[in-house]
Order: structure tokens, then sequence, then C-alpha cells
């Protein structure tokens, strides 16, 4: 069972940054629309290969770390959506309520998962 909530999170990953690039797709071809849509593809591209690199790590120090690095472009990239739906870069404006959501959950699964981590080495247990 753990297998597959692993592979569902990492599918999950996987998706977020398509729907990331079509979010800055979508973006207009101005100077704000344009540098916003560079922030969005850096941030909103990173979880996924973080995350991969976490799943890999040779300690639980090393996951830990590389989780947070995934978990801080996920919190940068929940910002940059809020300013493309507050400043009405796409419309309907709604249409980001999903993408929001998801972001939310994914920082919020791997929040727990860095916690997880974190309270595992503190009880003695290094290996992810």
């Amino acid at each position: 069972m753990n297998n597959r909530r692993e592979y569902d999170l990492e599918e999950r990953l996987i998706d977020y940054p398509v729907r990331i690039i079509r979010v800055s797709e979508a973006l207009p071809e101005t100077r704000a629309g344009q540098h916003v849509g560079m922030q969005l593809l850096r941030s909103g591209t990173s979880p996924a290969p973080n995350y991969s690199e976490a799943v890999a790590a040779e300690s639980r120090k090393d996951f830990i770390h590389k989780v947070k690095i995934a978990l801080k472009e996920l919190r940068e990239t929940f910002t940059w959506l809020r300013v493309v739906r507050r400043a009405g870069m796409i419309e309907p404006v709604g249409k980001l309520d999903e993408l929001l959501k998801e972001t939310d959950e994914l920082i919020a699964i791997l929040f727990s998962s860095a916690q997880t981590a974190r309270r595992n080495l503190d009880e003695g247990k290094d290996k992810p």
C-alpha cells in the first residue's frame, strides 16, 4: 500500500508542472505576463524533480532537506498563482481554483512527510 501512495504522489507531482506550463502559456503576452509566467515555470516545475531526488536520498536528513526544497517551491508557486488570480491575468479567475487546491494539498502532504521524517530522525532512525 505504501508503494501505491508513493506512486500516486509521484504521478500528482508529475502532472503538476504540466498544469503549471498550461497556466504560464495562457498568461498575457505583456511584460507582467511574461515575468509571472517565468516565475511560475521556475517554481512550479521544480517540485517533481526535487521530490524524485528526495525519494533517492542517502539518509533521512538528506530526504528532509530535499522535501523541504520541493515544499518551498510549492509555496512560492501557490503565491504566484494567487497573484495571477488577483490580477485577473487569466479569465475566468475561478479557472485557477482547482490548481490552487492541488497546490495546497501537495503542500500539506510534503509538510507532513517532512515532519514524519524529522520525528523519525529524532528517534534515531536514519534511513528514509
